[in-house]
């Protein structure tokens, strides 16, 4: 047991430690892989919800000590909203607790005592809620999140051997009260179907390899379908109806999930309610999906229309507008605009009746016509706008500089253009920086 449980080469090794059977057994083998050349700190979440929480984190922080491994406890604060399901709440603190802690102890690693009857217990839960393959596949071995690699070394292991073990070594742990309360769909789980199908653990946490085999097959064939018909921006309907229902649902969901999460509903709906050349809006989580001239736009939830506020552009550099969604480029280039003209500005949305000039010598046109002729969708139109502050359009968001605005050839100037924060790089500072 104490070798399955041998970390990665580092300094620090954490350990998720609630004080049960399975984590005291996991913390015990640790420290014995360790053997001296790592050392091991053990991680609690004092979660508030039982009476005997001060005492369990007593006992895990005396059974840590006695094991030769650091401690660390985070209370959570808060409660659950009314409606709200403990079980995730609790989870969500807990996540969130146990990576902040193990960032603070140097670590990278984080070990976790789930087994192959946990992994059987979440493949039949997340059957029962209709999940697809990626909620099948159930638990990753291992998994790096913000930095963090959460491992489960034991997650092929049967919980009798866990268990053979802690009593051999003569180890002591927390048995919580709340795991015989039927509340839980876990607990119901365990009270009802192990005893029916004792032999069904070890054909459940097969399926979920199979699953997870299958779901990361799928997000392979999705990046190569996605190189083909997507960008970040756009993904191109027409193309995508011409693959198999199957392979569509599955590149779909997968340019859907760099946005949102996306029910099943708002899949088949996509699939089944478009139609070439149609113009529709779907919502989803946290945004709304647009069609449009064949392809696919996602467009994020506005809590409220931004309202109008000064901007100095005057400065090469990519300069965040957080409120719109987007940036400004703001770069040395002709054509462009004067510099000093760009260092008092208004930015607002489109109010009505503006006029845009493409290019030099063309006829100006109304703001619409020119959004329509740029193919810009019906969603992006209200702007930001960029006014000098004699009131004169100089950019708009989605279609560039007003040719009306361009400096003379002999003056310094700036090209200016928007990008949406779907196409912005993760890493680019704020306003200032190089663009």
């Amino acid at each position: 047991m104490a070798a399955s449980a041998t970390p990665r080469t580092g300094d620090v090794v954490t350990v998720a430690f609630s004080g049960g059977l399975d984590s005291t057994a996991l913390l015990h083998a640790a420290v014995r892989a360790a053997a001296g050349r790592q050392r091991v700190v053990a991680l609690h979440v004092h979660h508030d919800l039982q009476p005997q929480a001060d005492e369990w984190a007593a006992h895990c922080e005396q059974v840590a000590a006695s094991l030769g491994a650091g401690f660390a406890c985070t209370r959570l604060s808060g409660a659950p909203q009314r409606g709200d399901s403990v079980e995730a709440w609790a989870r969500a603190g807990r996540h969130r607790a146990l990576h902040d802690m193990t960032v603070a102890a140097g670590a990278d690693l984080l070990l976790l005592a789930h087994h192959r009857r946990d992994q059987a217990e979440t493949f039949l839960l997340q059957a029962l809620r209709g999940a697809g393959p990626a909620g099948l596949a159930g638990m990753p071995r291992q998994q790096w999140r913000d930095g963090v690699c959460w491992a489960r070394p034991w997650l092929d292991r049967p919980r009798e051997a866990i268990q053979a073990y802690a009593e051999q070594q003569g180890l002591r742990w927390i048995e919580d009260p709340s795991n015989a309360d039927p509340r839980f769909a876990r607990n119901r789980l365990r009270q009802t179907f192990w005893p029916a199908f004792p032999g069904g653990e070890t054909g459940l946490a097969q399926a979920a390899r199979w699953a997870r085999e299958a779901h990361e097959l799928a997000a392979e064939i999705a990046q190569v379908d996605l190189a083909v018909l997507a960008s970040p921006e756009r993904l191109d309907l027409a193309a995508l109806s011409r693959l198999s229902p199957a392979r569509a649902s599955n590149a779909l969901r997968a340019w859907l999930s760099t946005h949102t999460t996306p029910p099943a509903s708002l899949i088949e709906r996509l699939l089944s309610e478009w139609h070439a050349g149609a113009t529709a809006s779907w919502p989803a989580p946290g945004g709304m999906c647009h069609a449009y001239r064949d392809g696919l736009h996602w467009s994020a939830e506005v809590v409220a229309t931004p309202a109008a506020r000064p901007v100095d552009l005057s400065v090469p550099g990519l300069h965040r507008q957080p409120d719109w969604q987007g940036a400004w480029v703001v770069e040395p280039g002709a054509p462009g605009i004067a510099a000093e003209r760009l260092a008092q500005l208004t930015q607002q949305r489109r109010a009505g009746g503006e006029q845009f000039q493409w290019a030099p010598g063309s006829v100006p046109r109304s703001l619409k016509k020119a959004c329509q002729a740029a193919g810009l969708p019906p969603w992006r139109r209200a702007g930001p706008l960029l006014f000098d502050v004699d009131g004169r359009l100089l950019a708009v968001a989605g279609l560039g500089m007003d040719a009306r605005a361009f400096a003379r050839q002999d003056e310094p100037q700036l090209s200016v253009r928007w990008l949406d924060d779907s196409a912005l790089p993760q890493s680019e500072g704020e306003g200032g920086g190089p663009a």
